[in-house]
């Protein structure tokens, strides 16, 4: 797994939590690449929604890998700190996320049942956007960390 893989499986995850604040966090979320910190050649996801499908939130995430090829992934589960199927993403098959309080969510990624990056979304107070930190390991053994700020459409 390399570092841009890392950093997709991270923000992924962390979008996928963005339902945790009543309805604060469904609709349409765009990166804000001037306020978010990457690794150089990181994958961004670029568009992120959330939408209410039965009892469980659904994220669709687009966006591009750092070599600028498009990029298709979707979660669906609860916050409730179990682990959830995502699909479309080579590196990372699950994601738990837990309800920490109205505006923060915290999230575990896994590939394979091991634990790949940790990290957590915080919505602002005004409900307009929405900060999403994310630590993790690449495949050498580095330590990544990735910072991105989506703005509500």
């Amino acid at each position: 797994m390399n570092k841009r893989s890392i950093i997709l499986t991270l923000l992924l995850g962390l979008f996928g939590v963005s339902a945790f604040a009543a309805d604060g966090n469904m609709g349409t979320w765009k990166l804000n690449e001037a306020k978010s910190t990457f690794p150089a050649g990181a994958t961004k996801n670029t568009t992120v929604v959330y939408s209410a499908e039965s009892d469980m939130i659904k994220v669709v995430v687009d966006g591009a890998s750092g070599e600028g090829k498009p990029l298709h992934n979707e979660w669906k589960g609860k916050f409730d700190g179990k682990d959830y199927p995502v699909t479309g993403d080579p590196v990372s098959d699950s994601r738990a996320y837990t309800r920490v309080d109205d505006r923060k969510v915290k999230l575990i990624v896994k590939k394979d049942g091991k634990v790949t990056a940790t990290g957590h979304i915080v919505l602002s107070v005004d409900g307009k956007s929405r900060t999403l930190e994310v630590k993790g390991t690449d495949a050498k053994g580095n330590k990544v960390t990735s910072t991105a700020v989506y703005d509500k459409q």
